[in-house]
Parts: structure tokens; sequence; C-alpha cells
């Protein structure tokens, strides 16, 4: 049965030799952001969820039946448990970017990324409302794809090129649509005008970027509504126009990322739109890449193995092709417990107006007259002076709870009275989360917190002020407290 699979055999067209760079960038860049992950995970984890997170997953676990839920965590959480996790994790995903497990069999390598998947998906499915995000999904779908993608003894299986091509297909145009049908700024090209000083974490370019010329704002807004469109549909084109396809998608979505801090949703879909790279077209922009001339037969087992895979994508794809055409389309859904073959999308509507949450404490006895400091956070707009920092790929959780609690999400309210709790007490993990406690790990008597109104300042004031923000109160959230006697 292998000489059914060996070029020239019955079944040959299996393996496409023309996609290695693809399957080289695929497999090395999608461990690259599920070692970030990891040690976001390690490093945020325990003080968000674990024993004594702001919201608890042994809580959860006594509260929640997890029968059925893939999560190692059904039979017991510990934040050791948790690092031990993580650690092997960062082990595995750095194995796979030097490149160990392809080197080997063809198994090494699918081992590898189905470790790492079960491991992302056990901390994903009791994250709540910290994991709630699409990328994670989109980093699980990934994550199982490259599993199957083979190792460097065997050619790379075309079916999973494809089925790379189909999730690329997924994040673009399930994005576009949810755009056009959810907010009319998307319609009339006026998105730009407020999304760069709007958006969850401003990047240290996104001033600029907002200051661009409106005219150009509308030229970027219907750009995107091309590459996200129509380019997509590219993606399954003969090549090299598929190649040249998945180069839009990557240049827009290199646009966004130097625009933003949007963890690793940019990248991943850079990487993911890779899969339509053609070798050929490669090695003749870069003649120093080669295309490999190697012949290489598929195993038998891994062909079945790899084939079972494609007609799984192809059946569970029912589900998000049905939302693509919903006129309710779905954003960033699931339609099962392994996150597999989900549908996609962002910033379906653009919030028109910046409300950022300002966390204060203060030493003084009497909150009435006393002098207040504010909390720092990582990422997220604070003091206005301050000018906004790359983070992305790195996922700054808090951060992003704190830009939705800016919205009104109610979603969110559970772990806000914790997280005040945890600053008036001076926990260490706590503040390890924040850039600043003016307090140097000091109880402070007191917290509260307030609502401002948020906007960039205009290049005028910038030069006077050197402030990237000018702000006002609108209202407060949390009047102030302290901790129970």
């Amino acid at each position: 049965m292998d000489a059914w699979f060996a070029p020239g055999g019955w079944l040959g067209w299996f393996g496409a030799e023309n996609y290695d760079a693809a399957r080289f960038v695929l497999q090395r860049g999608i461990a690259a952001i599920y070692l970030v992950a990891f040690v976001a995970a390690l490093r945020q984890f325990p003080a968000l969820l674990g024993e004594r997170g702001l919201l608890p997953v042994p809580r959860l676990l006594a509260r929640v039946p997890l029968k059925g839920v893939p999560t190692l965590f059904r039979f017991g959480y510990t934040d050791r448990r948790l690092r031990v996790m993580c650690w092997v994790g960062i082990a595995l995903a750095a194995t796979v970017i030097v490149g160990l497990p392809q080197a080997g069999p063809p198994w090494l390598p699918m081992i590898a990324f189905l470790a790492m998947y079960g491991l992302y998906l056990s901390l994903a499915t009791v994250g709540q409302v910290f994991y709630g995000f699409g990328w994670e999904s989109l980093l699980l779908e990934a994550g199982f794809l490259a599993a199957f993608l083979g190792s460097d003894q065997v050619p790379t299986p075309i079916i999973v090129i494809f089925a790379f091509r189909w999730l690329a297909f997924r994040v673009e145009f399930g994005a576009g649509l949810i755009k056009i049908r959810g907010d009319s700024v998307w319609r009339d090209l006026t998105a730009l005008y407020y999304h760069h000083e709007t958006q969850p974490m401003p990047g240290p370019l996104s001033w600029y970027f907002h200051h661009l010329p409106k005219p150009l704002h509308k030229v970027e807004v219907a750009a995107n509504h091309v590459v996200q469109l129509v380019v997509p549909f590219l993606l399954f084109a003969p090549q090299p126009v598929a190649t040249w396809a998945a180069a839009a998608v990557i240049a827009t979505q290199a646009w966004l990322l130097i625009s933003g801090n949007f963890a690793w949703l940019n990248w991943l879909t850079m990487l993911i739109a890779f899969a339509a790279v053609d070798d050929g077209v490669l090695s003749a922009l870069i003649p120093t890449l080669a295309p490999s001339d190697a012949t290489r037969p598929t195993p038998a087992a891994f062909a079945v193995v790899v084939t079972i895979v494609g007609l799984l994508t192809l059946a569970l794809s029912y589900w998000p092709a049905r939302n693509l055409i919903s006129r309710h389309q779905r954003m960033n859904a699931s339609f099962n417990r392994w996150h597999l073959v989900g549908a996609y999308g962002a910033f379906g509507s653009i919030t028109r107006r910046r409300h950022e949450i300002v966390v204060e404490g203060t030493t003084a006895a009497d909150p009435g007259s006393a002098e207040w400091c504010e909390y720092v956070f990582a990422g997220k707009p604070g003091p206005v002076d301050r000018r906004p920092r790359q983070f992305a790929p790195y996922h700054l959780r808090l951060d992003w709870g704190m830009w939705f609690l800016g919205l009104g999400s109610t979603s969110q309210y559970a772990w806000f009275d914790p997280f005040l709790d945890r600053l008036l007490a001076a926990d260490p993990a706590t503040l390890r989360l924040l850039k600043d406690d003016p307090f140097d790990g000091e109880r402070p008597a007191w917290v509260r917190a307030r609502v401002f109104a948020y906007r960039y300042s205009t290049p005028v004031e910038r030069r006077r002020t050197g402030a990237w923000w000018v702000r006002r109160e609108i209202t407060e959230l949390a009047r102030p407290r302290r901790l129970a006697p």
C-alpha cells in the first residue's frame, strides 16, 4: 500500500512537494505562538484563575459539573499542576521551533502538537472571561491542524494545506462579513475615524495612525473590505494567484499588527495564510530558497490518519459555513467542545468613545481629604503622558478585561470586586500583573475606581504638553472601600 502514496503512485497527489516552506513556517510559527501563550499563562493564570485567583478554577469546578468537558483539571486544580502543564507546553513548543520533532518520523510532530493542543485546551475551557477570546479557539484549531503536517521525512499533505486555507478563509471572510453586517461606519468607510483611538489596547504607533488624513482612512477601510471579502476566495485559486492572495492577507495583517495590540490574532492569521504560499513562487522572489526536488513517499498509516482528519474537518465545516451565510452571523463562535472548525471575526461594531477605568489608592485614614495615587496597568491607557507600548503577541488578559469593563460589560464585574480587595491586601501575585504599584508593596487604606473619557491629544496639544491622551472624569465606578476589620 505504501507504493500508492509514493511519487508517481495512484495517490501521489497526497503529498505536495511545493509546500515545504509553508510547512516550515506553519509548524515553527504556530509553535512560537503556543510558547508565548504558555508563558502568558504561567505568569498570569495563577493570579487571575488560580487557587487564590480573582475567578478561582477550584470554585468553578465545585459549582459547574465538567463531565465531558475536555480539560485535565476535571480531576482537580492546583497552581502547581498548572505550572507543570505550562512548562511542558513551553518545552514542547521550543523543540518544534528548533525543528527536533520534524527531523524524525511524521508521528513525532503529531505528538508534540496534539500535546500542546490538549494542554492549552485544558486551560481555555476553565479560563472563563479571561480566556473568552476568539483567538484562543484560533490557536487551538491551528495547533490541531499543524499536528498533521508531517515531518521532513514525508511530503507536505495537501489535505492539511487546504484545511489551513479554509481556516484562513473563515478568519478573513468571517471578519469581512461581520463588519459589513454589523456597523454603518464600515459601510460608509468611516470606521478608522474612531478605531485607532478606541481599540482595546493601542500600540506605540496608534496615535500616529489615528491622525492620518481622513481620506486615507477611507481608502484603508475600502482596501480592507477587498482583502477580507474578495481575496479569501483567491486562496483556493491555482498558483501563483493563491500566493499573491496570501501576500495581500499577510500585508493587511502586518498593517494591523503595527497599529495596535491584538495579542496573537494578527501574527497567527499571517502564519495561517502562509499555507497558500508556493515554494516555486517564493524561490522566484528569493532565489536562495530553492524548492526541494526530493522524492519522499508517504507512509500509508500517516496518509490514512490525515485523510480522516480531512473528512472530519469537512464534516464539521457545515456549522461555520451555515453561520457565514446567516443573517444572524455569530462572531468567534465554537460549535463543539474541542474548539475545532469554528467561526471567527473581529470588530463587528466600532466603539465611538473611549472610557477607561482608573483605579487609585491612598494610605490616608480619611478618604474624603486624601491624596489618591493611580495604579498603572502594563498595557492599557492610564497616565496621559505615558506612550502606549507594544505587547502583542503577548496577551495582557487583565488589561483586556479592564477595557471590556470600561464598555460596561457586566460579565467582568465578577472579578473586579475581588481585584480591588487584592489591591487592598497588597497581594503580590495581583500586583505583578500591573506595571506600577504606587505603594511599593505596602497596603493602602482605601481604593476606588473612577471612569474617565479618553481621547488622543491633537498634534498641537502633543507638542505643547507632551501628553498622548486628554481625559476627563465621567463618573465613579467603585466608591472608596477598605478591607473589612
